[in-house]
């Protein structure tokens, strides 16, 4: 038989009196809730970790022919720099021409998710579409990658209506949202043979839990690696 617990509203209030006296803050608190913790000797819960759900490399073939097909050509170098780089969408709509540099085949990411600033990488067969790209968007006065033709940049919303529509044109029934092309770009650098620390510049991860390590070698070293796996990337 359990003893009725006390409600924890109740509860903090009988606490608070002993604690006032502190004139405790949040820092002091969860140092003490922590230590409390220990003295009670009680478990954090881990959550449970689901592997992400990663397109085949058919599902990307087909979802690649139907963008062919349709001969846009923008919307072919926006979906190419999204599987060559893993940027998020909101990064991708984010990024200025000023930002790439096709001479080192890199683009900065500004200020992507958590506020940080970082290179990625893109192919080197894929600098001369790019690059012609570019120069169209110039002529137009754009000032990002991306733009509409009324000089509005390109809307989250929009590339993702957009990619859901070349998936239905390509029979595929599942989600390929461009979180899970973020999942086969690094799964297959995996497979490639190409070290959780090297991908890690790439991805945008902070301290690469996920990948199991922080990475401390150099972006050059790095590069070397990406374009050497990236040559069998089943996208061309």
């Amino acid at each position: 038989m359990t003893t009725e617990r006390t409600p924890p509203k109740k509860k903090a209030k009988e606490l608070a009196k002993y604690l006032r006296a502190e004139r405790p803050d949040y820092l002091y608190l969860k140092s003490l809730f922590h230590a409390l913790r220990e003295e009670l000797e009680i478990q954090v819960p881990k959550t449970p970790t689901r592997l992400p759900e990663v397109p085949t490399e058919e599902e990307m073939r087909l979802f690649y022919q139907a963008v062919w097909n349709c001969r846009n050509f923008t919307d072919m170098v926006l979906i190419k720099t999204l599987f060559y780089t893993g940027v998020r969408v909101s990064e991708l709509v984010a990024t200025r021409l000023d930002e790439v540099d096709t001479e080192r085949c890199q683009i900065r990411v500004t200020q992507g998710k958590g506020n940080k600033d970082r290179i990625v990488p893109f192919p080197l067969p894929f600098r001369e579409l790019l690059a012609l790209h570019m120069q169209q968007m110039r002529s137009k006065g754009a000032t990002y990658l991306f733009e509409s033709s009324r000089r509005d940049k390109y809307t989250d919303r929009g590339i993702r209506k957009m990619l859901a529509r070349y998936a239905a044109q390509a029979g595929i029934t599942r989600s390929m949202s461009p979180h899970k092309w973020r999942h086969f770009l690094f799964t297959w650098l995996k497979t490639q043979g190409i070290d959780d620390a090297l991908i890690q510049p790439y991805s945008g991860h902070a301290t690469r839990q996920s990948l199991e390590v922080y990475s401390k070698l150099s972006l050059a070293d790095a590069q070397s690696s990406y374009s050497q796996a990236m040559q069998k990337l089943p996208i061309q």
